[in-house]
């Protein structure tokens, strides 16, 4: 194999409770998360020498040096193999954003866990679980969780994660303004940190049971984001008005989410929201299901 592909699925905090800090400032988090089926895109090919590309609608103002996760993933992985006595030649990468920076969606962390998997199949790395995942916390807490890229409840900083089986495919509208949100600053903005973990997932398939289960949970991080960003208000009202079972932000925001019964509901609740604000990001979507796991 001389070239690969990964996607990088756009991640989706369905909850999100800070529950603690940590003596060195980390966060604690109890937070379900799960993954879409698109995001960007990266694509790695054997070179001659390393090389790095971008493109998509949201590539516009990325760092191409050794800032950018994608690189740092390829800089990382490539150490990693080398001390180990492997070999990791020069690659050319090409990453194609098309989802928002800044966004509360995955970004720079999903693209490091696509570039990962993606550099493993080409270099014929081999790793157990256990140090993948070491390697990928050397990155950034959310790189795990999107190294897996299945449904599962995060805790800790957000490497601790647990399968979450039962949770069904769902329907959901993102939407975001398009105005980029510091994490640090959101998280520096919150009023208190030692918030009420979520409540016991439900056993079932139902998507009723789990409809009522995401409702009685919450996303600490959304009020300080508002201070923020006062769109995510106007967001989460305009997609009650199209319909969402629920509303809610994802991650650090500004990225918000609607829950619909089906895919034809969010595909029509995609094209009321794209006519009615042309300018913010609006994308319809399944998520993959617990069950594939």
């Amino acid at each position: 194999m001389d070239q690969t592909a990964e996607i990088a699925p756009a991640k989706i905090n369905l909850a999100l409770h800070v529950i603690g800090q940590r003596a060195d400032g980390y966060h604690l988090i109890d937070s379900l998360v799960t993954f879409a089926d698109r995001g960007d895109r990266v694509s790695a090919r054997i070179a001659d020498a390393d090389a790095f590309m971008l493109s998509g609608p949201f590539s516009g103002g990325l760092e191409t040096d050794g800032n950018n996760l994608t690189l740092k993933a390829r800089d990382l992985l490539r150490a990693t193999v080398i001390e180990a006595g492997g070999a990791a030649p020069p690659v050319a990468l090409h990453l194609e954003k098309n989802l928002p920076v800044a966004a509360g969606i995955g970004g720079g962390s999903a693209d490091a866990a696509a570039t990962l998997r993606a550099l493993m199949r080409l270099w014929n790395v081999e790793s157990d679980a256990e140090a993948l995942g070491a390697l990928a916390l050397r990155l950034g807490a959310d790189v795990p969780m999107c190294l897996a890229g299945r449904p599962a409840v995060a805790r800790g900083i957000g490497e601790k994660l647990t399968p979450a089986p039962s949770l069904p495919s769902l329907h959901l509208l993102l939407v975001n303004p398009l105005k980029p949100v510091s994490t640090p600053d959101i998280f520096r903005r919150l009023d208190r940190r030692d918030n009420p973990p979520m409540d016991a997932l439900p056993g079932s398939f139902s998507l009723p049971d789990w409809s009522e289960f995401l409702a009685g949970q919450r996303n600490d991080l959304e009020a300080p984001a508002r201070q923020c960003v006062p769109e995510i208000g106007i967001i989460q009202t305009l997609l009650r008005l199209t319909g969402a079972q629920l509303c809610r932000m994802s991650g650090s925001g500004a990225t918000c989410f609607g829950l619909y019964e089906s895919r034809e509901a969010a595909r029509a609740a995609e094209r009321n929201l794209r006519t009615a604000q042309p300018g913010w990001f609006v994308e319809a979507l399944t998520t993959v299901s617990g069950d594939e796991t």
